[in-house]
């Protein structure tokens, strides 16, 4: 009997020396070695009692094993739930009871902590840490190194992945077997991998960027990863020579374009650069062809779709953009109130349709008619146009919309200008509560390096190239702002930052 996912990203390496994984230490793990020990894991989950449909949380530290825990999931059947391990107790909480699992995996220094949420829950509570030890490989390390493979359908749900939840409760999206594997093997020929790459992964696996879409278009592909447990600039440049591509968030970018080591020659026989999880500054776009003759490419996908659109591989890659919509899947820019379709260069909420689009929320039937309509549109909540040449351009979320005395006002607009000005180097506007206006403008500024940004000056360039109704009532400098773990700005710590001072 057929499994999609697994035969299609594992089952195909079985007897494959070649090199999987290659590791900071200089190990390297190969594609057999690397589904014998899934088959393990697999065998552990089947001991512990876990059945297909049942689901399990993770929130471990990145690892060969870990990895290896998704593909014994997958092999198996257990629909797999991984967690941000910044997430504290309390947080998990929630994540394990909506969920039901069965099962959750954690680090060894946290299982004091999280040991009544596992019996407030009746969930079995294994160990495994960074270094591959813990309860649950003991128990794998018994196990055979084979595992009859879980027949399952392409509708089947593979894997929950839950929402941030920065504006309510976060809400499970389910993605079927068909969800991710359309989309990565979309990604290996719109992107044209190929057994020769070697993936420079310096992402996290909790999150659909470094596992759905590093770690499968690796798998589908045939190539390898050099497999490193996060983000460290030393490592980084170190690894690069080994390197053929490289997918990051767009401070990995940064933090490279300010190391005199990162040069042209570091990075010349590099085929490609990739960024998402957060818009790419134009600056970041630009000063990175200067320092290395390298196009990144940037794309745009979400928790629930995966990815959506990509500036192409052969084609202009466009600063400020994320490209054409990919094969198979199909965007429009829509009205809020009537959801009616707008023409090209007018703001609206993007939608999305195809076969990357995710099931509905778990447990949640009326998040999932409000925000997935009846033909399979999926709306984002992100609001983007269209512009002259076709590519899409995202220009904030609708919950970051501010409206002012009765006028739309999309922050991207202003922050563009702010990002432009002398002394910044990056900015982030929001909305705050205002008696007669409804909301008011309020920037924050993050000075460049050396510099210290002049607040008069700015205002002045700000008067002279926006309406009135979106200047900023207050410029506000900040030594950095507030990000999550993929490099988004959150706003809404910055709006309760503001409230705070009320």
């Amino acid at each position: 009997m057929a499994n999609p996912l697994y035969d299609t990203l594992f089952g195909c390496h079985a007897g494959r020396d070649t090199p999987f994984l290659h590791l900071a230490d200089g190990t390297t793990i190969s594609h057999d070695d690397f589904l014998r020990t899934t088959a393990q894991f697999a065998g552990a989950l089947r001991h512990l009692g876990l059945a297909p449909g049942d689901r399990l949380a993770v929130q471990i530290a990145k690892s060969p094993q870990s990895l290896a825990i998704y593909a014994a999931c997958v092999q198996s059947g257990i629909i797999f739930l991984p967690l941000n391990t910044a997430y504290t107790a309390n947080e998990l909480a929630y994540f394990i009871d909506n969920s039901g699992a069965r099962l959750l995996v954690c680090d060894s220094a946290s299982q004091t902590a999280l040991s009544p949420v596992a019996q407030a829950t009746k969930t079995i509570l294994v160990t495994l840490d960074s270094d591959g030890s813990g309860s649950l490989r003991d128990l794998a390390d018994n196990m055979p190194d084979s595992f009859d493979t879980v027949a399952r359908t392409s509708d089947d749900p593979a894997a929950f992945l839950y929402t941030s939840g920065t504006t309510g409760r976060s809400k499970g999206a389910m993605l079927s077997q068909e969800n991710l594997l359309s989309n990565a093997r979309t990604l290996v020929e719109y992107w044209h991998f190929s057994d020769r790459d070697v993936l420079l992964h310096a992402l996290p696996i909790f999150h659909t960027h470094g596992l759905f879409v590093a770690t499968n278009v690796t798998l589908i592909a045939g190539g390898s990863m050099i497999f490193l447990p996060k983000f460290d600039l030393d490592q980084i440049i170190t690894h690069l020579p080994q390197a053929t591509t490289m997918m990051g968030v767009p401070t990995f970018y940064t933090r490279l374009l300010n190391d005199a080591r990162f040069s042209r020659e570091l990075t010349q026989h590099m085929r490609l650069f990739i960024s998402g999880s957060a818009p790419l500054l134009a600056e970041t776009h630009t000063t990175f062809h200067d320092r290395t003759g390298h196009h990144i490419l940037e794309r745009y996908g979400m928790t629930e779709t995966n990815m959506n659109t990509s500036n192409p591989y052969d084609g202009a890659r466009r600063a400020g953009t994320v490209g054409f919509p990919l094969p198979g899947v199909e965007v429009k820019i829509t009205d809020a109130t009537t959801g009616d379709s707008l023409s090209d260069g007018t703001i609206g909420q993007i939608e999305v349709r195809g076969a990357n689009v995710f099931k509905g929320y778990w447990q949640m039937p009326e998040k999932t008619r409000e925000e997935l309509r009846e033909d399979g549109f999926f709306i984002t909540g992100d609001l983007g146009l269209v512009d002259e040449h076709g590519y899409l351009q995202i220009v904030g979320r609708n919950k970051d919309l501010i409206i002012a005395g009765g006028y739309n006002i999309y922050p991207k607009e202003i922050e563009l200008l702010l990002d432009d000005q002398p002394g910044v180097l990056e900015s982030a506007v929001v909305g705050t509560p205002h008696p007669d206006f409804g909301e008011s403008v309020i920037g924050f500024l993050v000075a460049a390096p050396d510099a210290t940004p002049d607040l008069d000056a700015i205002a002045r360039a700000v008067a002279a190239s926006l309406a009135r109704f979106k200047h900023p009532r207050e410029l506000i400098i900040l030594a950095e702002l507030p990000r999550n773990t993929m490099g988004k700005v959150q706003k809404n710590i910055l709006r309760d930052m503001l409230a705070g001072d009320k």
